[in-house]
């Protein structure tokens, strides 16, 4: 409710971070939610490739191997390659004990 996320985007979510092994769930009296592991070793790059998918910036990487039949003659592939690759490597870099030290810090501890 602090983040004002709707309920239904948080019944398609919460599977699908328990799947993965993120969160664990516990159902009934006292049940809830919690990571599954600590904030230290879990990314906000793995939270989003889970819920989001790949953030590939096009679509002909979001797969391994690029199958695009242009990818050897696109003359701006190489732009691309690199957002993902540095915006994949700076989303991989936060943790989530990042983004709740920084909402301490700021005195709104909002998650």
């Amino acid at each position: 409710a602090r983040q004002n996320i709707s309920k239904k985007y948080l019944e398609q979510i919460v599977p699908m971070l328990n799947r993965s092994g993120i969160l664990k769930t516990n159902r009934g009296y006292q049940g809830g939610y919690k990571l599954a592991r600590s904030p230290e070793n879990c990314t906000v790059g793995e939270i989003l490739k889970v819920t989001e998918g790949d953030l590939a910036p096009v679509s002909c990487l979001e797969n391994e191997v690029n199958e695009c039949p242009r990818a050897g003659e696109c003359m701006t592939l190489f732009i691309w390659e690199e957002l993902h690759k540095r915006t994949t490597d700076y989303l991989n870099s936060i943790t989530v004990k990042d983004v709740i030290d920084r909402a301490n810090n700021n005195n709104d501890y909002v998650i």
